[in-house]
């Protein structure tokens, strides 16, 4: 793990989506972090210790989903399926496919395996999942805000960990999609999936892939925008570390009560064309259910306090 001074920083920004706003003053104490996420390996190690049966290997229970289709309330999980040609960007079931015995072990369904993916980070990971290795670990999850200080690295208002430019030089920094998603990756960083967690330079404070390659899981639950426009001074934190205490549902989906948390750092399917979200300033919500193969995480450990 890699110790993150505290600091205070202007989180968020005014500048792309409305959940990013307003970029605020927050103050952070300090905090150890993973210097990668959590890998496959890692994880394999957690679960051989503790028989953790992961989310996406359970069978929903049908009171958690008043009106599901019964037949789809089996073990599964979202892989991210290409089309072959352009499609609507406005409807992410062209390239979402819930995929039964999808999980951890299967990145790709029932016959697929992690052959070759040992550093690659985790996926099919679900908040609870998270959570129980982080206890396991005798670690935590880290709030958006210290979260967003870790991927900054010092650059305080940067656009990106290593400043303004994506592809400075035309050279990838993380693992994000070039071309036109869904259908065109031109792969210019190398891959088209996950990357192994050390595959591209670590940012300031010496932590890897804190953008691109996995979404990672915090301890916050969503807000539509950041809470500092509530008549809060401007250097104060949200909570005394610096977390949202917001507790948001999905209102597409009124009727089915799952809570949604704040997912940081973007993933290998952020592209120019469609969710430019691999920046640190950028977030977005997750139901704690849902387990996805680009969604990871990693863990933190707090500074005793004196």
């Amino acid at each position: 793990m890699i110790f993150i001074p505290g600091a205070t920083y202007w989180m968020g920004s005014n500048a792309h989506y409305p959940e990013e706003a307003p970029a605020h003053r927050v103050s952070v104490d300090g905090f150890w972090m993973d210097e990668t996420p959590v890998t496959n390996a890692a994880f394999a190690e957690f679960v051989a210790a503790t028989g953790h049966v992961t989310n996406a290997e359970k069978r929903p229970d049908p009171a958690d989903y008043p009106g599901a289709d019964p037949a789809m309330l089996e073990p599964a999980s979202l892989v991210f399926a290409p089309p072959s040609h352009p499609v609507s960007l406005h409807d992410f079931s062209q390239w979402w496919d819930y995929r039964f015995h999808a999980d951890w072990r299967h990145p790709l369904g029932p016959d697929s395996s992690l052959e070759g993916l040992d550093d690659h980070p985790v996926v099919h990971i679900a908040f609870a999942d998270a959570q129980a290795y982080a206890a396991w670990a005798g670690k935590e999850l880290a709030t958006e805000a210290e979260w967003e200080l870790a991927a900054r690295a010092g650059l305080d208002r940067a656009e990106f960990p290593w400043g303004d430019e994506l592809m400075p030089g035309g050279v990838p920094q993380a693992n994000t999609w070039q071309g036109q998603f869904p259908h065109e990756n031109a792969m210019e960083d190398g891959y088209l999936r996950t990357s192994p967690v050390r595959a591209f330079a670590a940012n300031a404070f010496g932590l890897h892939d804190m953008i691109g390659n996995v979404w990672e899981w915090t301890a916050d639950f969503y807000s539509a925008r950041h809470q500092s426009d509530a008549g809060k001074p401007c250097c104060a934190p949200r909570n005394p570390r610096g977390g949202s205490q917001d507790h948001s549902y999905d209102p597409a989906m009124p009727e089915i009560r799952i809570p949604r948390r704040v997912l940081k750092g973007g993933s290998h399917l952020c592209a120019p064309s469609y969710c430019r979200r691999y920046r640190p300033a950028a977030r977005h919500a997750q139901p704690e259910d849902t387990s996805t193969s680009h969604v990871g995480f990693r863990c933190i450990v707090r500074a005793p306090q004196v």
